[in-house]
């Protein structure tokens, strides 16, 4: 069976892993801390024990001092506690002492208190004898009084140095378990990053390109199935909108051929009304025998239909939906065709000129920059109104000038994106005298869908598709414009040698 990798699963296990990890770390922090506050509490019991020998040592002395039967009965309650306080803490007190030390500790305390039952039972008043014998069980008594507190000063010692080394011990532990849990944090953040936010943030990129009309398929790398089916599905999306895009264009196309017809109807108009004429004239004068002005006038019918055709056959090729082909186009004669399908929509007061010389030609699709031609004219006549002017100028830019010195494209901000083209190229300039363009609109132009017009009065695609047309042809394009002065649009295209 094929292991599938899942977004899901990983982050389920990360889940558990580090779930597991803290109960871990937990446990060992709780039981050591657990065992830290059994310590503290026999600490406690220790220093009780070594505080009760030295109050057993304070009403010894006391009572051979004063011989007071109260200081006595206090010095054997204290013994009877020291003594209660090792057996009750056997436990503990083999944790700081040898089986050998507690012994040697339990018979001291049996045999002082046997030493001061004995002391006690003495009488004050004796002989010298007596007084004797009273001084040898003092001595006794003190004696190991003084190895009992001895003792137990020493196993006071030893458990606050094993207290003290298990602190610094509970110390390190937390200090483990902190740096532990921080380190885990952060490679679940970086495990986290790496197989979701990454991919996430990579989406969100391949969207904002989209967003701005850049279509590209989106790659993502990522085996997680999550990743990978929301990978193909965005991509099938974009192959959806490529075609519906296509679509849109062709309608757009389509569109505009409504308003192109008037202006070829204008164009068929003449040469239909020189055939007409000249076939008036030849059924009026057909049994005259000028021959050469019969010839005259049948080369005009021909070079007529000869105009007729060519202006059919323009409008069924921008019509016609092909294969992208690139081929070298006299720019100039390009124009020239492109112009006679507005001139039905040009209104007279609008004047249009050519600066084009006849040796400058450019490689492209000759259907697709005309469409992109004709949506500039048709976006310059739209923007003038009743009366102005449209210019139009064709150059070749030269990437290093004659001197060697590099030269640069058109010096303008507007270019949408960065502009690479290193090498030669043809620059084209279509410039209105029209209402212009507000800057906060101006950036937005080249947005599909994007449009000032009123709603049913235009698609948002006209400029959408300028710009796609000179990507296609690995073209920049720039516009610039002022309310009130008019718009320049600028477009390069890399120059290729005849």
């Amino acid at each position: 069976m094929t292991y599938v990798s899942s977004l899901r699963s990983k982050i389920t296990l990360g889940y558990y892993g580090t779930v597991a990890i803290v109960v871990v770390l937990s446990l060992v922090t709780f039981m050591e801390l657990r065992f830290l506050g059994k310590k503290i509490m026999f600490g406690e019991v220790i220093s009780e024990f070594f505080d009760t020998t030295l109050e057993v040592r304070r009403f010894e002395k006391n009572f051979f001092l004063y011989g007071k039967q109260d200081d006595y009965a206090e010095n054997m309650k204290y013994v009877s506690k020291a003594q209660e306080l090792m057996e009750r803490n056997m436990e503990g007190f083999g944790s700081v002492a040898t089986p050998e030390q507690i012994e040697v500790l339990r018979a001291d305390l049996k045999q002082y208190r046997e030493f001061m039952e004995n002391y006690a039972s003495l009488p004050l008043k004796t002989d010298a004898q007596g007084s004797i014998q009273r001084t040898i069980v003092e001595g006794r008594i003190r004696e190991a009084g003084k190895n009992i507190v001895t003792a137990a000063e020493e196993i006071s010692k030893t458990e606050r140095k094993n207290l003290q080394s298990i602190l610094k011990k509970s110390q390190g532990i937390l200090i483990f378990s902190i740096t532990a849990l921080a380190l885990l944090a952060i490679a679940m953040g970086q495990m986290l990053s790496r197989i979701v936010v990454r991919p996430l943030k990579a989406l969100e990129e391949s969207m904002r390109q989209i967003a701005e009309g850049r279509f590209g398929m989106v790659s993502i790398k990522s085996e997680d199935r999550e990743i990978v089916s929301l990978t193909f599905a965005f991509n099938r999306m974009l192959k959806e909108l490529e075609v519906r895009q296509r679509h849109l264009v062709q309608s757009e196309k389509l569109a505009s051929l409504g308003t192109l017809l008037s202006g070829v109807a204008h164009e068929l108009n003449n040469p239909l009304s020189n055939i007409s004429s000249s076939c008036q004239i030849l059924m009026e004068e057909i049994q005259e025998n000028d021959m050469e002005y019969k010839k005259e006038l049948l080369a005009q019918i021909d070079e007529q239909t000869d105009r007729a055709r060519n202006i059919v056959r323009s409008l069924l090729e921008f019509s016609r939906e092909k294969e992208f082909k690139k081929e070298m186009l006299p720019l100039r004669k390009l124009f020239e065709e492109t112009v006679r399908f507005v001139k039905g929509q040009l209104p007279t007061g609008i004047s249009l000129s050519l600066d084009i010389s006849d040796d400058i030609s450019i490689f492209a699709d000759k259907q697709r920059i005309q469409q992109a031609f004709l949506n500039l004219l048709k976006n310059a006549i739209e923007a003038i109104g009743e009366e102005g002017s449209v210019f139009i100028k064709g150059k070749k830019h030269r990437a290093v000038d004659k001197t060697g010195e590099t030269t640069e494209l058109y010096n303008y901000m507007q270019y949408r994106g960065k502009c690479t083209i290193g090498g030669d190229t043809i620059d084209v300039e279509i410039r209105d005298s029209g209402s212009g363009i507000a800057p906060e609109i101006l950036q937005r132009i080249f947005d599909p869908f994007f449009t000032t017009k009123d709603v049913g009065k235009g698609s948002g695609l006209g400029l959408f598709i300028v710009y796609e047309i000179i990507e296609e042809h690995d073209g920049c394009i720039a516009v610039k414009s002022e309310p009130g002065k008019g718009t320049t649009f600028f477009i390069s295209l890399p120059m290729k040698e005849q």
